[in-house]
């Protein structure tokens, strides 16, 4: 059989790839190792979370699915950081891991151009460097114009819990033995990473009382900018908060040999930024303790998952006799039962300096690749990438130009640009400190920044477009009216310590103003969508701090607008450091702003290579 585009895995990337392609017109072939599992969690059941949560919602202002399906799964929704700046808010969901999946499957289902296979991918069928299909394990091809890779922890994986280890993916599902055996004869470089997941635990064996409850918002949530979350605020699961003690750590250090990581029967390294308990007690030996939540994982009390309660934070590949002397060592653990031990997954990935800012691979044509095979971790990473793959893979048969998202225009370009100019020895996580325009990209604006890449590239229809105009037109008519309206001192006087008449604009922007004593000011404030208004008192009351994020992201796009032509032989650029021309041979950037992010390439470098481009190109840009 013959498609225009195959996508591999059906996880979070995949889905969001073969919805994007299906989407714009072409004819794709999903194939994914169990089709049940299409959409699984199989690790934490929450979407979203600190900076997460702004990448799921431009996944949907771009026009994919994540935002939609979670808020038709919630079981639990919260606004984090809201006390703090607009810059670090992120939305996160606790998601029910029966309901989110079997709606991802449904939507999937219905997709017009979309044809979902059971099966597992094992070789590439590539001819004059350029990819023509796939060959699975019971030795049928599939071939296409252009391929998605996305999968996951299944490449070669192993499960690791103690000195055990079985070659098999999560939940025991079938691996690909030798996919990535083939991709490293192709050429590619294969790393080897390691994740965690924690033991479930049964929720009637546990005393609540003696932890701190962590209920949603009260107010309304959603990650979607199209559709209305489908869940009662009044009505939302608790989350519990854990803390670790003496005792936990005393056992875990009396066990560490025990431990995959620290026995030395594991070979992938490890995500820094989500540690197993292990290695948290390891590397953070000063701390007395430790945080973790309790997280319920559905509602339904005929699901598999509705008395299994995922212990946050406590990822662990110790034996399952040590996992419970540490679980009972807990306050509120003392009698609670393990439904499901915890276990340590090794799997192999691409190193993901030999992509293409589009996500197509440099030694493949059209292929392209998304997800934990590039190196990340998290739902939402692969999901962010997913998309990107889905629409430059459609992009590249259309013969248009590639959507490669700038650092000051989403996290997801932070995402993909900090993957395929630093690269990564360890599965990457997004952080709000890795983006250097965070002001300028945030939960708010999601929309404003990418739904018309969403309209561009046809993702987004023209009704949701124009609902985007609408918005942005309040916008402005809101910005006007503040500026022009006038507030009398005696009204001022009653909300704060002000005796003079001022604009509304002026009073905004003091920092003793909230958004509440502004609606009490000005009663016309709701004539105008809630969400309206927060745009405009977020630009307003942060405007210098913007204006000036906005001059620095300008410096960086003229930087971007120098191209480095990819034909040049930086052996003939005299004086290069020999670690920069060893990195810029390597990562081949598009760009003099690209250039500058690669580790290993200083100031004096690039100053060498720009009079260097502009001496030997000088007639090609004239």
């Amino acid at each position: 059989m013959k498609y225009d585009i195959i996508v591999v895995g059906g996880g979070h990337a995949g889905i969001e790839s073969a919805y994007a392609t299906s989407t714009k017109g072409h004819n794709t072939l999903l194939i994914t190792g169990n089709i049940k599992n299409i959409g699984d969690m199989p690790c934490n059941p929450s979407i979203g979370g600190t900076s997460k949560g702004i990448i799921v919602r431009e996944i949907d202002a771009l026009g994919g699915l994540m935002g939609k399906i979670a808020d038709k799964s919630v079981l639990q929704m919260k606004m984090l950081n809201s006390g703090k700046g607009p810059a670090v808010r992120c939305l996160r969901a606790q998601a029910d891991k029966e309901i989110y999946p079997k709606n991802m499957q449904e939507t999937l289902k219905k997709q017009k151009n979309l044809t979902i296979l059971e099966g597992i991918v094992e070789n590439l069928i590539v001819i004059d460097n350029k990819i023509n299909g796939v060959i699975l394990e019971d030795d049928s091809k599939y071939f296409c114009d252009a391929l998605i890779l996305t999968t996951g922890t299944y490449l070669k994986s192993e499960i690791l819990v103690g000195d055990t280890k079985k070659k098999e993916g999560p939940h025991g599902e079938k691996r690909s033995n030798y996919l990535s055996d083939n991709l490293k004869k192709l050429g590619f470089k294969i790393i080897r990473l390691k994740t965690g997941t924690p033991p479930r635990i049964d929720a009637d064996t546990i005393d609540y009382t003696k932890m701190k409850v962590e209920p949603g918002d009260k107010e309304k949530l959603s990650f979607s900018f199209d559709i209305e979350a489908d869940y009662n605020p009044e009505k939302q699961e608790n989350c519990y908060l854990v803390y670790t003690n003496d005792k936990t750590k005393q056992i875990i250090e009396e066990n560490l040999d025990k431990s995959s990581m620290y026995g030395g029967y594991a070979t992938g390294v490890g995500p820094r930024y989500c540690p197993s308990i292990e290695d948290k007690i390891v590397r953070f030996k000063e701390k007395q303790k430790h945080i973790l939540f309790l997280e319920p994982q559905s509602m339904d009390k005929n699901s598999i998952y509705y008395k299994k309660l995922y212990l946050q934070g406590f990822s662990t590949s110790l034996p399952n006799d040590v996992q419970e002397e540490i679980v009972h060592s807990l306050e509120g653990f003392e009698n609670a039962k393990i439904l499901e031990y915890a276990y340590a997954i090794e799997y192999d990935a691409i190193d993901p300096l030999q992509i293409k800012p589009s996500l197509e691979s440099k030694i493949i044509e059209n292929l392209f690749t998304a997800g934990q095979i590039n190196g990340t971790s998290g739902y939402e990473e692969a999901a962010g990438q997913g998309i990107i793959a889905g629409i430059n893979a459609a992009s590249k048969l259309e013969k248009k130009e590639p959507l490669i998202l700038k650092r000051n225009e989403a996290y997801i370009g932070v995402l993909i640009d900090d993957l395929v100019t630093k690269g990564t020895i360890e599965p990457y996580r997004m952080l709000t400190s890795r983006a250097e325009f965070r002001l300028i990209l945030r939960h708010d604006n999601a929309d404003l920044r990418l739904r018309k890449f969403g309209y561009e590239y046809g993702l987004i229809e023209k009704e949701r477009y124009n609902k985007l105009l609408k918005k942005e037109e309040n916008i402005k008519n809101l910005t006007n009216y503040i500026k022009e309206t006038k507030v009398p001192k005696d009204i001022t006087s009653k909300f704060i310590d002000i005796n003079k008449t001022t604009s509304l604009y002026e009073l905004i922007k003091r920092p003793d103003v909230t958004e509440d004593i502004v609606y009490k000011i000005s009663e016309d404030l709701s004539k105008y969508d809630k969400e309206v208004v927060n745009e405009v008192i977020i630009e307003t009351k942060y405007e210098g701090y913007i204006k000036k994020t906005y001059e620095d992201a300008n410096k960086l796009i003229k930087l971007e607008k120098k191209e480095i032509p990819q034909d040049i032989d930086y052996d003939k650029v005299k004086n290069l450091a020999s670690e920069a021309r060893q990195k810029l041979k390597e990562v081949r950037p598009l760009t003099i702003a690209q250039a500058t992010r690669i580790s290993g390439v200083n100031p004096a470098d690039i100053s060498i290579l720009a009079v260097y481009l502009k001496k030997e190109y000088a007639n090609d840009r004239d």
